[in-house]
């Protein structure tokens, strides 16, 4: 029979033998502890489209076109079905969401003529610098839409306020045009010759930061303000031209719009087409990230957050109506109705997110950096309003703190006097314009708002009232 070799060790191999055992067993200790801290600082990437309806998605129900990379994030992930932006307009929605306060609070509630009038407080800590201060690498790709992005006088950079890198338009008004004469990287101008499509540039960038980062191990928080599907209705050629051979019959519909002095804003043929070419594109590039992530293997330490800044415009030759775009809301953009504020939203994070779930916790933009905060362990800063979904994304719906209210007002023209404003209170939503009576709905019963009930519920009309006075802060003049 054969027997075992015995091996005899003399004390001092004895002692060296331990020693690297414990040495050994320390390298172990410390990667799976560094494995459980990385895990506990999951990279975010927050994707936020331009424009985009509730409707515009096929999971959310858009037949027309489909949107399968992004649908990924619904069949792998969460999908809200009560999520509202910051606002009806761009720039105070994104103040919104980079402040956590709602918009009878935050100082930009309306487009701004004068763009660096949209600039961010330098005293306020603002969503990056949640990241920024807890070691993550910052990165912006896009259209920033809160002041021009350079480094001149007055101008409030994107690198002002927690960002390590920004790659984009110039500006809000620029970013009408895919084809600009320049583009921007960390406050410096960079000349282009207006004939190339900078939102696949921009993307390639927002893909290489997230490449980087993986591979150096540093968390990182990837903020890519999409101007997709924002007017012009310009698209890829060989896109468009397959969606021409769809829709043949809007050949003759020419999309026309404005852009920034100096920049190329061509028209276009068949909008409708250009459109659907445009949604097609974003969807290929969310499937690029996806794929990226997986081959990187962050996959399940990732998550993912897609929405959209207000609800669908109608301009440069787009028909919200031939695409459903409201997704059957009343409204669109520059309008306080649902289908102007209530917006897709949807999370993915393989492992920590059910997969296939659906939730109708009713939350908003501002609730986003508290959301943040609460994942990095910080205390949410001062001026917060909004209330941390982490618990309804960690499928913790007992523990999910509830908004007694939702508040929104809208400021708009070059004397920035009052349009609009409107309050979500539980199934109860009111929309009043300046200057008419106030309108209440029950969204339970009434989703589209078309049976005004104020007349029949003057204990509901008494509350909003109470609500829509306590809720405005005056701006300073």
């Amino acid at each position: 029979m054969n027997k075992s070799p015995c091996f005899i060790l003399n004390p001092l191999q004895f002692r060296e033998l331990i020693a690297s055992l414990l040495l050994v067993g320390a390298f172990f200790a410390y990667g799976f502890s560094k494995a459980m801290a990385d895990a506990s600082r999951p990279n975010v990437i927050y994707i936020i489209a331009d424009d985009l309806g509730y409707g515009d998605l096929s999971c959310y129900g858009q037949d027309k076109l489909k949107t399968p990379n992004i649908d990924r994030l619904a069949v792998e992930g969460m999908l809200f079905t009560s999520h509202y932006s910051g606002n009806t307009v761009c720039s105070p929605s994104r103040a919104s969401l980079m402040t956590g306060q709602h918009p009878g609070r935050v100082y930009c509630r309306g487009n701004f003529m004068n763009e660096i009038g949209a600039a961010l407080d330098p005293e306020m800590t603002v969503l990056p610098e949640l990241f920024q201060n807890a070691g993550y690498a910052t990165g912006a790709y896009g259209k920033w839409g809160l002041g021009v992005t350079t480094e001149e006088e007055g101008a409030q950079n994107p690198l002002m306020h927690g960002f390590d890198e920004f790659y984009g338009w110039k500006s809000q008004l620029i970013a009408h045009t895919y084809y600009p004469n320049s583009l921007v990287y960390n406050g410096r101008e960079i000349p282009l010759d207006g004939k190339v499509y900078v939102h696949d540039v921009i993307m390639e960038r927002a893909l290489s930061f997230i490449e980087r980062n993986a591979v150096s191990g540093t968390p990182f928080f990837c903020y890519i303000p999409t101007a997709v599907p924002h007017a012009a209705m310009h698209a890829p050629q060989a896109l468009h031209d397959k969606w021409r051979k769809r829709f043949p019959q809007f050949d003759d519909k020419i999309g026309k719009y404005g852009a920034g002095e100096y920049d190329s804003c061509p028209d276009v043929q068949n909008p409708i087409a250009g459109f659907a070419a445009m949604m097609e594109n974003l969807d290929n590039q969310i499937g690029s990230i996806l794929a990226r992530l997986e081959a990187l293997g962050i996959d399940e330490n990732t998550l993912i957050i897609f929405t959209s800044d207000n609800g669908p415009h109608g301009e440069g030759g787009h028909d919200p109506k031939f695409w459903n775009s409201s997704g059957g809301l009343r409204g669109m953009k520059r309008l306080m109705y649902e289908g102007g504020i209530r917006v897709p939203m949807l999370a993915r994070w393989p492992g920590t997110i059910q997969a296939a779930s659906v939730t109708d916790h009713i939350s908003a933009f501002w609730d986003v950096v508290p959301t943040m905060a609460d994942l990095l362990s910080q205390a949410a800063p001062e001026q917060v309003d909004g209330i941390s979904f982490l618990p309804t994304l960690k499928g913790n719906a007992s523990g999910q703190k509830q908004h007694e209210y939702l508040y929104w007002e809208f400021l708009r023209g070059r004397e920035q006097e009052l349009f609009s404003r409107a309050v979500r209170m539980g199934k109860w939503k009111a929309y009043q314009e300046e200057g008419h009576t106030l309108e209440i709905y029950n969204l339970e019963e009434d989703p589209f708002e078309q049976s005004d009930l104020a007349a029949t519920v003057p204990s509901i009309v008494k509350s909003i009232e109470r609500i829509m006075v306590e809720a405005h802060t005056p701006l300073p003049r």
